[in-house]
C-alpha cells in the first residue's frame, strides 16, 4: 500500500510539473512541426535558390526551383514561407499553378500527374520584407547592420524559427535536399558568402554582382545562410583524414591581420575533432569560417564567427575553471556542429539534444586531446553550475518544440558520465566515430542514437537515457555508514535505474552497482571517508 501511495504521489507531482510547463500548441505549430500529408509524398533532391537583396528597401525577392522525387501519387504540396514574406507565383513546366495560404504554410495544387518514381520541379517566386532578427542567432531573421567603415553588413540566422523566415522551402528537418545551388545578388562593392563552393561571380550592368554557390552534400534548411559584407579572403590547406581539406576564411577588411593570426586555431580544432569524431563530413564543399556581427552559428560548410578573435566565449570561460580560455569557444563549438547537426541531424526539433549535447561535449574532447583527461573533466564538471533542471531535455514532438537549454551542459555531463560506464577510451572514441559513419549525412531520432550506443557499449541504457533526457531528476546515491558496513541505493530516479558507479572509500576507488533497493558492502576497516567520483553527474546523500 505504501508503494502504491508513493507511486500516486510521484505521478501527481509529475503531472503538475508537466502542466506547469505545458503550453497551448496551435494548428500552425502542427503544420510546421509534423510530417503532413502534403509533405510526406515527395522527397527533396535539389534546391536552386535565387535571392536578390535590396538593401535600401530591406527586401528579399527571387525564386526557388524545387526538384523532388515522387514517392507516391498526390496533388497537393505544402511549401513554407512566413509572413510578411509572400509567394507571388508557382509554376510547373512553365504553367502557373493555383495555391492558397494558411498562415506560414502555402498549399500548391499540382495539375500534372505525379507518378511514383518521377523527378519533377516546381518554381516558387517570392518577395517581401523578411523578419528582422532582434537577437541573432537565438531569434531568427535578417540582421541589417554596418561595419566600422559604414558599409553594409547583412546576415541571416534561422534555427528554431525556420528557414521559411526568408526563403520558401519544405521547412521540416526530416527531409534534407541532396544538393543545393544558392545564387545571391548584392551591390557590386560587397560580397555574398554562402554555403559550399563559389562556382562563379558575375558583375551585372545595374551596379550589382551575383554570387553562385553550390553545395554538393545534403544540407538542412537552417544550415543555409547569406552573409553580405566588405569581405576579404585568405585560405589554407589542411592535411586531414580524407586528404586535403580546403579552408577558406572571409573577414571584414579591417580585421584581416587579427584573423590571420587567430584563425590558426582552426587546424588545431580540426585535428582534435577528426581524432574523436572521424573525418570532417564535407570535404567536397570545403570548410569556411565567416565573420558575422553576432556570436556565431553552425551553418554547414559556412561556419559563422563573431567571437572577437579571442579565446573563451566573449571573454568569459563558461566552466569557470580557466580551461575555457585555452580555446576559442565559437571555433570549436560551432565547428563541432559539422559532425553533430549537419552530418547527423535530428528529424524533429524535440531531439535537438543530439546536436547540442554532443557538440557541447566536443569542447571537453578538444581539451582532452591537447591538455589531458583531467583538464577536460575540470571543464565539463565546471559547467554543471549552469544546469537548470527546469524541464526535460527532450521536447514535444510534431509541434516544432525543443526541450530544455540543459541539452548543452547537462547533455555534455550525461555523455561524460556515459564515458565512465564504457571505461575504455578507445572504445568510446570508436563509438563517436562510428556514429558519424553509420548516420553519415542522415536525419535521425533519439531512439536511433540511444540504440546505437547501447548496441556498441553492450550496456542496457534505457533507464540511463530516460533519467537524463526525459526527467529533471538528478539520481541520488543515498548511503549509510555503520562502522565498517556501507549501505547504499539509488533514489530520485526512474524505475529500474541501476547505473554502476565508482566511489572513493578511505581514498581508494571502489566500483559499486547500486539499485533502488539497499545493498551493503563490508569493509575490512571502518569507513572514515566516502565520496562519489566526480565524473558521474549524480548527487549523494548520507542518511
Amino acid at each position: 500500500m505504501k508503494s502504491n501511495l508513493l507511486n500516486c504521489v510521484l505521478f501527481f507531482a509529475c503531472f503538475l510539473a508537466i502542466e506547469a510547463n505545458a503550453q497551448p500548441f496551435t494548428h500552425q505549430d502542427t503544420l510546421r512541426g509534423s510530417i503532413t500529408e502534403e509533405r510526406i509524398w515527395w522527397d527533396l533532391t535539389h534546391y536552386d535558390l535565387n535571392v536578390h537583396v535590396n538593401i535600401n528597401e530591406r527586401t528579399f525577392s527571387g525564386f526557388n526551383t524545387i526538384s523532388y522525387k515522387v514517392l507516391k501519387p498526390a496533388a497537393l504540396m505544402q511549401i513554407d514561407l512566413q509572413p510578411p514574406m509572400k509567394i507571388t507565383t508557382v509554376t510547373q513546366d512553365n504553367k502557373p499553378l493555383k495555391f492558397r495560404q494558411e498562415g506560414n504554410a502555402w498549399f500548391v495544387t499540382l495539375d500534372k500527374k505525379q507518378i511514383a518514381g518521377a523527378v519533377n520541379q516546381v518554381t516558387v517566386h517570392y518577395e517581401g520584407v523578411p523578419q528582422v532578427s532582434k537577437r541573432p542567432p537565438w531569434e531568427g531573421g535578417v540582421t541589417w547592420t554596418k561595419d566600422e567603415n559604414g558599409l553594409d553588413f547583412i546576415t541571416t540566422t534561422c534555427q528554431g524559427d525556420g528557414a521559411s523566415l526568408w526563403w520558401p522551402c519544405k521547412d521540416h528537418m526530416y527531409d534534407e535536399t541532396d544538393s543545393m545551388t544558392i545564387t545571391v545578388t548584392v551591390p557590386d562593392h560587397l560580397m555574398d558568402i554562402s554555403n559550399g563552393r563559389l562556382r562563379k561571380m558575375v558583375k551585372n550592368n545595374d551596379g550589382t554582382k551575383t554570387f553562385e554557390w553550390f553545395v554538393s552534400n545534403p544540407i538542412n534548411n537552417y544550415g543555409v545562410n547569406i552573409n553580405i559584407g566588405d569581405y576579404v579572403h585568405f585560405d589554407e590547406k589542411y592535411p586531414g583524414e580524407k586528404g586535403v581539406l580546403d579552408c577558406d576564411y572571409y573577414v571584414l577588411r579591417n580585421d584581416l591581420k587579427k584573423a590571420k593570426s587567430h584563425f590558426k586555431e582552426v587546424p588545431r580544432m580540426l585535428k582534435a575533432l577528426e581524432h574523436w569524431f572521424g573525418p570532417y563530413p564535407f570535404y567536397e564543399d570545403g570548410y569556411k569560417l565567416v565573420q558575422v556581427p553576432y556570436y556565431g552559428m553552425e551553418h554547414q560548410s559556412s561556419v559563422t564567427y563573431g567571437n572577437g578573435f579571442r579565446n573563451g566565449y566573449h571573454q568569459t570561460d563558461l566552466s569557470g575553471t580557466g580551461w575555457g580560455f585555452n580555446f576559442d569557444f565559437i571555433i570549436v563549438h560551432e565547428s563541432g556542429h559539422e559532425w553533430f547537426a549537419n552530418n547527423i541531424t535530428y528529424k524533429d526539433v524535440a531531439d535537438m539534444w543530439i546536436h547540442e549535447s554532443f557538440t557541447a561535449y566536443s569542447e571537453n574532447l578538444f581539451l582532452d586531446y591537447y591538455y589531458g583527461t583531467e583538464a577536460a573533466a575540470d571543464y565539463v564538471i565546471g559547467t554543471r553550475k549552469r544546469i537548470q533542471n527546469d524541464i526535460p531535455i527532450i521536447g514535444v514532438y510534431d509541434v516544432n518544440k525543443s526541450g530544455s537549454g540543459d541539452m548543452y551542459y547537462k547533455g555534455a555531463n550525461m555523455l561524460h558520465t556515459l564515458r565512465q560506464l564504457v571505461n575504455d577510451d578507445e572504445k568510446w572514441r570508436s563509438i563517436l566515430r562510428g556514429m558519424n559513419v553509420t548516420f553519415y549525412h542522415q536525419t535521425v531520432t533519439t531512439n536511433q542514437i540511444e540504440q546505437f550506443i547501447a548496441d556498441k557499449t553492450g550496456l542496457d541504457l534505457k533507464a540511463f537515457f530516460d533519467q537524463y533526457l526525459r526527467t529533471t531528476q538528478i539520481p541520488t546515491l543515498e548511503y549509510k555508514i555503520e562502522s565498517n558496513i556501507l549501505s547504499y541505493r539509488w533514489t530520485n530516479c526512474v524505475k529500474d535505474f541501476a547505473m554502476p558507479i565508482t566511489v572513493m572509500i578511505n581514498g581508494k576507488a571502489k566500483n559499486l552497482e547500486p539499485k533502488e533497493t539497499w545493498s551493503t558492502l563490508k569493509s575490512e576497516v571502518s569507513v572514515q571517508d566516502f565520496q562519489v567520483k566526480r565524473d558521474f553527474y549524480v548527487l549523494s546523500k548520507r542518511i
